[in-house]
């Protein structure tokens, strides 16, 4: 076992095997208070609890006893800026522990929002964040994925607020003020999930349906409609879905990612719902997260491409088999030149697959992605070195092996070397393997995905820079055309060449927050000043940090438009996740 450096915790004495939590949320004081009881399995001697904390009040201590609950003696650390406070509980090894304790209103891991803030404008909305390191900002609790526990939640809220949680919530939307779940499966802190707002049901299937407000919930229902058809996909290719129900709540464009695996009740962001499935890889992504992250599960953040590197590729077998291959060979083409764009400025020594998960802090988030990145390109290269009839059955049995495990690198390498390596001898060898873990930047030997209308997008912009002649039916192109035709596009263009883009395909505006993404980007770089009103309008509807990000980035490239981003930073702020509001804040300085 890893010891995760980032958390206190020492799993090695005491494990949380089951949390039972007790919550009331306080949409005036934008606190949550209640208690989290830890049923515990001790391993050593010593008689210490160590749970993570960030800003939350210690109210009271208690252990369990024959008789009922014992006060317990407990200390406070001072807190670390990115850590927050060790919680060192001391007690004669109880079996069970309980915290009772209030959150911050500056809690990290959640967002309230004001009715203002919300499709309806009419209720208030709360949605919370774990990963990475956020679950100890609103439960006293061991913050490691080295740590699994089954839970159930007692929550109560206003009674016109339906409150789901990453649990079983059944499928009607019965509003009472008092709600019940229970998660019985194990699952590491960071997929601990609370949402509540005016939420509706629109069923896609027998185990799955859509959570969204109510102007949005048709829409996504229709959007994500292949939900079911994903599910047998991946069933067949990789073992059964063992989690019951397969949710998706859609949230606020506050939400700060494109989707978030919580097991059974998926989080995602509205900015994929855009009316022609183009997006909808993010629901893969996310569904694809049931057998690598949420099933097997890296052991810390440092191995966070055991995760995400596992995902990224079976989100896009899910895609292939759903959508068509030329569709997932784009999505692949896409990725892998993401990856060599973020990997070529950087130092060798941060070239390696098992980067530094949080770089010793928080992060994680929105800086480092090559990890898992680099992780996905790899296994496909391992695929194409077996052949699907040898590593799909392999994966398959990696994920039977480690079902509901916590594991790291030295554990997938082991796997990998007994039931693939060893029984097909000479296929690839262990030099190979190290390139790809252990080693800088892609391997001269890495295949790259080869898509035949990204090469008529790559011929037609290459001709419109030398020539202006504008793409030969570019109306027609998907999502994804446009963003091979904009990510290899210069980073900065003329103001002529920004203008006739404009006029003639009506960029600025547009509805699809990953060409809004790029096009936005352009802008700023290219100081093209017409286009500004309609970005500040965008980073200002949109929080998903994967959008707003490279455009804030691509506007600190001048004072002028550093100075612009700040203004427009001010004005967006409130409607941010506070993980976005950090990371803006830290680019802008």
């Amino acid at each position: 076992m890893t010891q995760d450096r980032h958390s206190y915790a020492e799993p090695a004495l005491v494990r949380t095997t089951h949390l039972e939590l007790e919550l009331d949320l306080d949409f005036t004081a934008k606190v949550v208070e209640g208690s989290a009881t830890h049923t515990l399995a001790w391993s050593g001697s010593d008689d210490r609890l160590v749970l993570d904390t960030r800003e939350l009040t210690v109210l009271a201590v208690e252990g369990s006893t024959a008789d009922g609950w014992e006060p317990l003696n407990f200390s406070l650390a001072d807190p670390d800026p990115e850590l927050g406070s060790a919680l060192t509980i001391h007690t004669a090894q109880h079996d069970q522990v309980r915290v009772n304790y209030r959150t911050a209103p500056t809690a990290t891991g959640l967002q309230w929002l004001e009715p203002s803030m919300t499709a309806g404008g009419v209720l208030p909305f709360m949605f919370s964040q774990s990963q990475a390191i956020h679950a100890r900002s609103w439960v006293p609790v061991q913050d490691t994925p080295s740590v699994r526990f089954s839970y159930a939640a007692h929550v109560t809220a206003p009674p016109d607020l339906m409150v789901l949680m990453s649990a079983d919530n059944g499928t009607t939307p019965r509003r009472t003020g008092s709600y019940h779940v229970v998660m019985p499966e194990p699952i590491p802190s960071y997929l601990l999930a609370i949402a509540a707002g005016d939420l509706v049901f629109e069923p896609i299937g027998t185990r799955a349906g859509v959570w969204a407000e109510p102007e949005m919930a048709k829409q996504a229902a229709t959007e994500f409609g292949d939900t079911e058809e994903m599910m047998r996909v991946t069933e067949a290719l990789f073992g059964p879905y063992r989690w019951g129900r397969y949710d998706i709540l859609v949230l606020p464009p506050s939400f700060p990612y494109g989707g978030m695996e919580n097991p059974r009740m998926t989080f995602a962001t509205p900015t994929v719902v855009i009316g022609d499935k183009s997006l909808v890889s993010v629901v893969a992504h996310e569904l694809a997260h049931s057998w690598s992250g949420n099933l097997v599960t890296q052991d810390s953040w440092d191995d966070i491409w055991l995760n995400e590197g596992f995902t990224s590729y079976v989100e896009n077998r899910i895609v292939e088999a759903v959508y068509g291959t030329e569709f997932a060979v784009m999505e692949t083409a896409i990725k892998q030149h993401s990856t060599v764009v973020k990997l070529d400025p950087l130092p060798l020594a941060q070239q390696a697959v098992e980067l530094p998960g949080l770089n010793h802090r928080s992060e994680y988030h929105g800086t480092t992605s090559l990890g898992p990145l680099k992780g996905a390109w790899f296994l496909s290269w391992l695929e194409e070195r077996f052949g699907r009839e040898v590593f799909d059955p392999f994966l398959r049995g990696y994920f039977d092996r480690f079902a509901f495990r916590s594991i790291n690198s030295e554990n997938f390498v082991q796997h990998l070397e007994e039931h693939l390596l060893q029984d097909h001898p000479g296929v690839v060898t262990a030099d190979e393997v190290a390139a790809w873990l252990d080693e800088p930047g892609i391997p001269a030997f890495a295949e790259r995905a080869v898509s035949a209308r990204f090469q008529i997008v790559d011929q037609l912009r290459d001709k419109w820079l030398v020539t202006g002649d504008v793409p030969a039916g570019a109306t027609a192109w998907t999502t994804q055309e446009w963003l091979r035709f904009l990510d290899a596009a210069p980073d900065v263009l003329t103001e002529s060449q920004l203008q006739q883009l404009d006029r003639v395909f009506s960029l600025t505006g547009t509805a699809n927050g990953e060409i809004a993404r790029r096009w936005y980007s352009i802008v700023a770089a290219s100081s093209y000043l017409p286009a500004y009103d309609e970005l500040a309008g965008f980073l200002t509807r949109v929080g998903r940090m994967k959008l707003v990000l490279p455009v804030y980035q691509a506007l600190s490239t001048t004072d002028a438009g550093r100075a612009f981003a700040t203004e427009v930073f001010a004005a967006a702020k409130p409607g941010y996740h506070p993980i976005t509001t950090a990371a803006v804040q830290k680019m802008l300085g």
